[in-house]
């Protein structure tokens, strides 16, 4: 089972990948990268509604909502920093070079967020193996962006 895990897992580069590219093509069409991520947002949260509605499960009570922290709610703010990101740098940087810049930043920032067990992630120590795949990551980024 754990396969299908890594197997999703890897898809969602091929997603990602693919993603930047619809979202660049849909920007040209309209001219606009603001509404580009609009409606790249709005295809996502009304698919995300009828997964939902199908899929069904526990939906929290408001009293619940109302307790969770603040900082929680921010995943959008930047799943939208993120969105617009790609679709303004894409054309710019091309995607190998705009992904491979993205997975060192969250190769970094996971590394870290492991090493401390920051945002309730299960503490995994910063040893040398993992350090030395953050700066093989970090090389791979740069060759791919010096083309």
């Amino acid at each position: 089972m754990a396969i299908l895990y890594y197997l999703f897992a890897f898809l969602t580069g091929v997603a990602n990948s693919t993603q930047s590219g619809v979202n660049s093509q849909l920007r040209q069409g309209l001219s606009n990268p603001l509404l580009a991520a609009v409606g790249s947002f709005a295809i996502g949260f009304f698919s995300l509604i009828g997964l939902q509605l199908i899929i069904g499960g526990p939906i929290p009570t408001l009293e619940a909502v109302r307790q969770i922290s603040w900082w929680k709610w921010t995943g959008g703010l930047l799943g939208a920093f993120y969105i617009v990101t790609v679709i303004v740098a894409v054309p710019r940087v091309g995607v190998a070079s705009l992904l491979c810049l993205s997975i060192a930043g969250q190769l970094i920032a996971a590394v870290i967020y492991d090493h401390y067990g920051l945002m309730g992630f299960v503490q995994h120590s910063a040893n040398g193996w993992r350090l030395l795949g953050v700066v093989l990551v970090l090389v791979g980024a740069i060759l791919v962006v010096k083309n």
